[in-house]
């Protein structure tokens, strides 16, 4: 099921590049408000499945929608709010880097994805597939940019990760249990994130070091994802600007 669904996400996904790349900046513009706006719908909606029927009428954060994933459906979301395209851009680029690269990384390792519901399963795998097509269109629009940078999109994503551990510092603090509290992008300071790799960095280093090196290679992958984008997608005009 997860080959399954990952094929199926990457054919819809250049069929969708096939349709939108001739498409003027409003016009993508508009489909990534929608695209946002479907996923908050769908979130509402999943946040209702789990109560009702995940959590049998029980309070329960795990799912609380803050995670870094997240970040996608409200960037894309807001993007058309933001009338100055400095502002604009910080979102485009927090989409085509950010949030791409964690979009991957949890196809690739979908551990909290592959659950038994039918309907979480479904949303999880159509939510990250939307991401990349958000993805998709932050860089087609970006592409007809002259200025883009990377600092913006790091210092939302700082701004972001500051409001996601405020969450879990004060979730642990009204409920301390494991089992109901989130882990908003899994840098609790409760217990060791359940990330592969950087696990066993704050085990035995402590969490304080495993979260900052944790972050740290968020930043550094974008960053590089940044740099491979803007020098193969982005116009040699844009390159030199």
């Amino acid at each position: 099921m997860h080959i399954l669904a990952l094929a199926m996400i990457f054919v819809m996904n250049l069929y969708a590049f096939v349709c939108f790349k001739g498409k003027n900046e409003k016009q993508l513009l508009n489909a990534l408000h929608h695209s946002g706006l479907f996923m908050i719908l769908a979130e509402v909606f999943k946040q209702w499945f789990c109560y009702i029927y995940v959590f049998e009428r029980r309070l329960n954060l795990w799912f609380f929608p803050w995670q870094l994933c997240s970040m996608a459906m409200y960037c894309s979301f807001l993007v058309t709010y933001f009338k100055k395209e400095k502002l604009q851009n910080a979102l485009l680029v927090f989409l085509a880097t950010f949030s791409l690269f964690s979009d991957l990384m949890a196809l690739i390792l979908p551990y909290d994805m592959l659950r038994d519901q039918i309907v979480l399963f479904v949303h999880s795998f159509a939510y990250h597939g939307l991401i990349l097509f958000e993805a998709m269109l932050s860089i087609l629009i970006l592409k007809k940019r002259k200025k883009v940078s990377f600092l913006p999109s790091f210092c939302l994503f700082v701004i972001m990760a500051l409001i996601a551990e405020a969450i879990n510092v004060v979730s642990h603090l009204l409920f301390n249990d494991i089992h109901i509290e989130p882990n908003m992008f899994y840098i609790t300071l409760a217990y060791p994130t359940t990330q592969p790799v950087f696990h066993d960095i704050a085990v035995c280093y402590g969490i304080v070091t495993g979260i900052i090196v944790y972050l740290s290679s968020i930043i550094l992958v974008s960053f590089l994802i940044y740099i491979i984008e803007k020098r193969f997608l982005f116009s040699r005009k844009e390159l030199h600007e």
